[in-house]
């Protein structure tokens, strides 16, 4: 499965936790003694969010359109001065219980800069590349938010192995491989639902019942003829995040991939699909009965054992 963009390299981050429209990193050139450089910003994503965080300020600009602008400024120059430039949602009462939790003033940009790199909340972050930040980006940032909240529950039902957050002292490789064991299955279930469907635009939503509430993930996948997939990066690591949390404890799950299904080599035809299948055990099969999720009816999808 071809992603839309590849994965980001590890680096060693220098935050610019500080919301001012001002470059606050340290100045320097994209290779600083062999160890590339990384710019983290957080990203103010509604006009109520940057009501609520100007007591602490974050900005010096008179309203949200303006914020958003100089912050667009703030990324365009971060572009050309770092090898890597990420960006997440700064939720301001995310941020507020960080700081309790924490001692921390939230007046202060050393407590804005600890809140964005925290790595709990790495997986909200996202590579910024030039995106129309009003734009798709915006959105992204809030759905990223919400991903990484459901991959932080995830990996806390699976013991830490999903994301490696487990400490080395509780580091059991036998639980580890069992867990990668399950993300590669179901990778592969999500792999096999794509190519029975063929070429398309579609949307998967899923939803596993979990201890502690519901896991859920949604999906925008562009699919070509020759099988290449249009998928951002965030929403594929979610899907297999979920499926595998599922599979790996059996628990109660759905999923439902419907869209449009065709493509312009079939002279523009383009048929409506929806398909839905459930597992409450080790795989996945057809649904039993037709299945609504989400607002969205389908019927019982085709094996995904006739697939290669």
């Amino acid at each position: 499965m071809t992603s839309r963009k590849g994965r980001s390299r590890r680096n060693s981050d220098c935050t610019a936790g500080g919301l001012r429209p001002a470059l606050r990193a340290p100045h320097r050139s994209r290779r600083h003694e062999g160890v590339e450089q990384a710019f983290v910003i957080g990203v103010l994503t509604s006009a109520a969010d940057f009501a609520r965080a100007r007591a602490w300020g974050v900005s010096d600009a008179p309203d949200h359109e303006r914020y958003l602008a100089d912050t667009a400024e703030l990324l365009a120059d971060a572009l050309e001065r770092f090898e890597t430039v990420r960006a997440r949602m700064f939720h301001p009462q995310d941020f507020e219980e960080f700081c309790v939790l924490h001692g921390l003033d939230p007046a202060e940009p050393a407590a804005r800069d600890r809140y964005l790199v925290n790595p709990p909340l790495r997986t909200q972050l996202l590579v910024y590349q030039g995106e129309e930040l009003a734009g798709d980006f915006v959105p992204r940032l809030v759905r990223a938010r919400e991903n990484g909240l459901t991959l932080r529950h995830a990996d806390l039902l699976l013991d830490g192995a999903l994301l490696g957050s487990a400490g080395p002292a509780e580091a059991d490789e036998e639980h580890a491989c069992w867990v990668r064991a399950a993300h590669q299955r179901g990778s592969e279930v999500f792999r096999r639902m794509l190519v029975g469907a063929g070429a398309g635009v579609y949307e998967l939503r899923l939803r596993v019942d979990a201890p502690g509430g519901r896991l859920t993930a949604a999906a925008r996948v562009l699919q070509w003829e020759d099988g290449v997939v249009r998928i951002n990066d965030e929403e594929l690591e979610l899907v297999c995040a979920v499926l595998c949390a599922g599979l790996a404890l059996e628990l109660p799950a759905v999923a439902v991939l419907h869209g449009s299904q065709g493509s312009a080599a079939s002279c523009g035809e383009y048929l409506p699909a929806a398909w839905a299948w459930s597992s409450g055990g080790p795989d996945w099969a057809p649904a039993a009965r037709p299945v609504r999720l989400d607002g969205v009816a389908a019927q019982p999808g085709y094996s995904l054992g006739t697939v290669c």
